[in-house]
């Protein structure tokens, strides 16, 4: 991993092309007219418009080559930007993300086996990917129209590098670059063929097998570029990781589903005036029926559903891509491009058996489940009286059953993306100087489908259990048997309530642009470099939900369509302006500004300035100041509800683990939750979704850093180079497009009573438990985070013994704090986990790299600190129990806070060696063992089925051991 302004070809302190280019910039304009000169302001660098090699180093741009790609061993863009220090959390093939994830139309949740990237913890969907400098489309998993990019749909093979500006850059590209850039540059000049193969697995299986053939020429007037890959990951099972068997790391089934395959019934027997919990025992079946209540038995923990072995520790995902590019000179001055991409993604997800839960107490939503009549003349009822939820005679509180008959969820994904891009580049010259253009045109899409198996109808199940008449009026009804046990589900009552459930989305974006760049007129200091353009976008996207779940018979989570486009102009100026410059020294100062009109909410102009002051042939100072914005996505301006199952602790009723509410009972009592009510479900359905009137996010981000090259360190017996670099960065965000965190809007609604306006959408039955929870999308008040970069590169002199060099990066996250718009601070915050998502206090990377000959190897370590989380309810256990009273740990050494679950900082070690075998023009060989070790994640509670974050560790399926080889003909 490298930074331009760090590495480069010169042995010299900052490299002998940063001189050229200095010097460059001091040529009188006739001399810039030159072909070598001309060479060099060609250069254009992520972060900036101006086509000057003196741009390099203003912004902070980390650039991994294409050798250092390969080095990570993975094979997949994502997986390798997440493995960067500034990266933070967001979706990965290790996350099983269908089923109760939901569908959230706001283009943050699911995403079924699609791969994102998060700079400074800010959010996937406020990163701008862009390919050779162009959008990239954003990704459609069938769950939504969504505002982030899913980078397995670019294929690792087709890359040439990849460089990320760590900065605010909306005045350069528009909207959504408000935490960074991430830009991919695909290769172009190839000359030859190369084929190359790959197989991973790790220890506990969970196969890679990948493949990649590429073809390259060039002539008189043209290069061309031809690549076809194929990637294939198996999945891993959750049961090959031992904290993942229960559904809570170290409580057993303590929080375990009331959904269980011999069924929860909790009702007031009409003839007792009882209220009962019962199920029959574990495993039984009763092929007459159970008689009641003599064959029942009181629901207790050991009754409670382990949904967690039906989960994927690792998403099978099979990825196919054809990619191709071309480039003709047509005259000296003036050249054409075309560039085309077909990749194609299938994936599956693996949820537990869907769970039926019908009642007030079952919270879905949805009035088939809600609003249940279970008939005294339903064949199967075994009590022998009406269950009825609501009204005169209402009795039923609950019936939770998991039907293990009909099979466990299974979710296929079916992407395709497609791109065109095509422009003409040129140059002209106007008087004695150059001036660079270009024109382009893109067209993208991605498409998504995705089918369910093992769902449920549940207007069908509302009618198979009710008065019999009813559903033999249906020729096709079943009646349905819910109470006889495992087994109790015959094939024919299945073929009546399971169908197979097809969604489908898709995104595409059209863009036309063009730029142009040159020196406008001489300074004292050198020549004003200038850029301009123009840009227009039209984007548009749709989610189609299957028929049954517009129709609100579906069972699982409900969502409807969703649709919508915008169209955006933007104009943009750019300038760097030359100080002074004398001897070594020189000051540039950079100013940019953009305009952008959106037929959605109207124009929006951002402004950035900066400026780079090289003090010497050592030493270089920089910074920017950035006005950033984002606008609302299309899922979340037009997006209809969908609803997720968080698993939330409702604070005015008794635990899962029968400890007392904590919140005050005078105001449980006036949310209408009687004395005594216990929380039976801790899946709460919650309602999300677009809102018209949102306005863009706006943004302000400061960098301030330096380069230090010492000439002490150079060419000497100790060491070739040693470059330090430093940057410091504030994000502050206003407005964010966000939805309050769902525990947190419980918890202050239950500590400030009814009139809390974040009560507001919060429903409950009479018998005191949730039944609507509406978490819908605002302008939220702010984030703001700032921390610092410190990276450092020593090159050793050349030995005996070889060649080494280390490079170390680092980065330290100082603040971030997030505050919605009632002022009300959110979870979220340094050294804390919350629900999969991470923000820790030091990240590093510490890679030596050695060299001899034909034989080279890499040793990476890579440091996450400690975190802590809430234990909630699962204070009293073992899990949590270790760090609950406030010390140290006794391996690590780190800090334990009271009440909290303690994550202890993790390092993963990776070996790589390489031999280059003098066959053909060059084959590569290369052997590499990932996580050494075999370090496992540190557990976590509130980590959603895995039991730790997996977007912030390694799969804790022991080591991942690989072998590569590429041949180049």
């Amino acid at each position: 991993m490298t930074r331009p302004t760090v590495v480069r070809p010169s042995r010299k302190p900052l490299g002998l092309a940063l001189q050229l280019a200095l010097a460059t910039a001091l040529l009188p304009a006739a001399a810039q007219a030159q072909d070598e000169p001309r060479a060099l302001d060609r250069i254009e660098v992520t972060g900036s418009r101006i086509k000057k090699a003196e741009i390099e180093g203003q912004t902070p741009v980390l650039t991994l080559t294409r050798e250092e790609i390969a080095r990570t061993g993975l094979t997949s863009v994502a997986d390798i930007v997440q493995q960067l220090t500034g990266a933070g959390s967001s979706l990965n093939t290790k996350f099983n993300s269908s089923g109760n994830f939901g569908f959230p139309s706001d283009g943050s949740g699911v995403g079924a086996g699609s791969a994102t990237v998060d700079l400074r913890h800010l959010g996937s969907k406020r990163v701008l990917v862009l390919v050779d400098g162009i959008r990239w489309v954003n990704e459609a998993s069938a769950s939504g129209v969504s505002a982030s990019t899913d980078l397995n749909t670019i294929p690792v093979s087709i890359i040439e590098r990849i460089e990320i500006l760590e900065d605010g850059a909306s005045a350069i590209y528009g909207s959504d670059a408000v935490a960074g850039v991430v830009n991919i540059i695909t290769r172009r000049n190839f000359d030859g063929a190369s084929a190359t193969a790959y197989y991973g697995e790790f220890d506990e299986g969970g196969e890679t097998k990948s493949g990649d053939v590429s073809f390259g020429g060039s002539g008189d007037n043209f290069t061309f570029f031809l690549g076809a890959s194929y990637t294939e990951q198996d999945g891993i099972s959750s049961t090959k990781y031992g904290p993942a068997a229960v559904p809570v790391p170290g409580t057993g089934l303590t929080f375990g589903s009331s959904a269980t395959p011999n069924g929860r019934f909790v009702f007031t027997d009409p003839d007792t005036g009882e209220t009962v919990s019962i199920t029959t025992p574990n495993g039984s079946f009763f092929p007459n029926g159970p008689n009641y209540p003599d064959d029942f038995i009181g629901f207790g923990t050991a009754n409670r559903f382990n949904f967690s072995e039906y989960n994927l520790l690792l998403t099978p995902n099979e990825r196919k891509g054809v990619f191709g590019q071309a480039r003709f000179d047509f005259t000296e001055n003036t050249s054409w491009y075309v560039r085309t991409l077909f990749n194609q993604r299938e994936s599956l997800n693996q949820a537990a058996p869907e769970p039926i839960f019908l009642g007030p107490d079952a919270g879905t939503g949805n009035p088939y489940a809600d609003d249940i009549f279970i008939s005294a003349d339903n064949p199967y009822n075994p009590f022998g009286f009406d269950l009825i939820s609501s009204g005169e005679g209402a009795n039923l509180i609950l019936l939770a059953r998991r039907p293990v008959e009909g099979g466990a969820r299974r979710f296929y994904q079916d992407v395709d993306t497609w791109y065109f891009g095509t422009g003409l580049e040129g140059s002209f010259d106007l008087g004695e100087r150059a001036f660079f253009w270009d024109l382009n045109y893109a067209r993208s899409s991605n498409e998504a489908e995705q089918t369910n198996y093992g769902s449920y109808n549940i207007r069908r199940i509302n009618l198979a259990l009710g008065p019999l008449a009813a559903c033999q009026a249906d020729p096709q009804c079943v009646p349905l048997d819910l109470f006889s046990g495992v087994g109790s589900i015959t094939q024919e009552m299945l073929d009546y309530v399971q169908p197979v459930v097809r969604d489908y989305s898709e995104n595409n974006l059209q863009l036309f642009s063009g730029n142009i760049s040159g020196d406008l007129f001489d300074m004292p200091a050198g020549p004003l470099a200038f850029a301009a353009g123009v840009e227009h976008r039209k984007l548009d996207g749709l989610y189609r939900p299957d028929a049954l779940t517009v129709a609100g018979e579906y069972n699982g989570v409900p969502s409807l369509p969703t649709q919508g486009e915008y169209d955006v102009d933007e104009f943009y100026t750019e300038l760097n302006i030359p100080v002074y410059a004398t001897g070594d020294s020189q000051l540039d100062i950079s100013v940019a500004g953009r305009y952008s009109d959106y037929s959605t909410f109207g124009g929006e102009t951002t402004g950035k300035a900066g400026f780079r002051w090289q003090f010497s042939d050592q030493f270089l100072l920089r910074g920017t100041y950035a006005e950033g914005f984002r606008a609302p996505s299309i899922g979340e301006l037009f997006g209809s509800a969908a609803r997720f199952d968080a698993t939330l602790r409702d604070p005015c009723l008794i635990g899962l683990d029968g400890s007392a509410p904590t919140a005050p009972a005078d105001i449980c009592a006036a949310l209408g939750v009687p004395v005594g009510a216990e929380q039976s479900n801790p899946q709460i359905s919650v309602t999300t979704g677009g809102n018209p009137n949102l306005e863009p996010e706006e943004a302000d981000s400061t960098t301030l850093g330096f380069v230090f090259s010492p000439a002490f360190a150079s060419d000497t017996s100790w060491s070739e180079r040693l470059d330090f670099e430093f940057t410091y960065y504030r994000h502050e965000i206003d407005g964010a497009v966000q939805a309050i965190d769902a525990q947190t809007q419980l918890d202050l609604c239950t500590s400030a009573g009814p009139g809390s306006p974040f009560c507001e959408g919060i429903t409950r039955a009479s018998t005191g438990g949730i039944n609507s929870f509406n978490n819908r999308l605002q302008n939220f008040g702010s984030i703001e985070t700032d921390g610092y970069d410190f990276d450092i590169v020593w090159t050793l002199p050349s030995s005996d013994m070889g060649s080494f060099r280390i490079n170390w990066q680092n980065t330290f996250v100082e603040e971030y704090d997030a505050v919605d718009a009632l002022g009300t601070r959110q979870p979220n915050g340094v050294g804390v986990e919350v629900n999969n998502s991470s923000i820790p206090e030091w990240s590093s990377n510490l890679g030596l790299d050695w060299a001899y000959g034909d034989f080279s190897a890499r040793w990476t370590l890579r440091h996450t600190s400690d975190l802590t989380e809430d234990c909630g309810d699962a204070a009293s256990f073992p899990v949590c129990s270790d760090s609950f009273v406030a010390g140290q740990d006794p391996d690590t050494g780190d800090d334990i806070i009271a009440g909290t679950n303690h994550l202890g900082s993790t390092t993963y070690h990776d070996l790589q060696l390489g031999w280059k075998a003098p066959w053909f023009q060059g084959t590569q060989f290369t052997l590499g063992v990932n996580n050494v070790f075999s370090k496992d994640p540190p557990i976590c509670l509130s980590c959603s089925l895995n039991g730790y974050d997996a977007s912030a560790y390694d799969l804790p399926a022991g080591r991942f051991a690989y072998v590569r080889a590429e041949m180049k003909f």
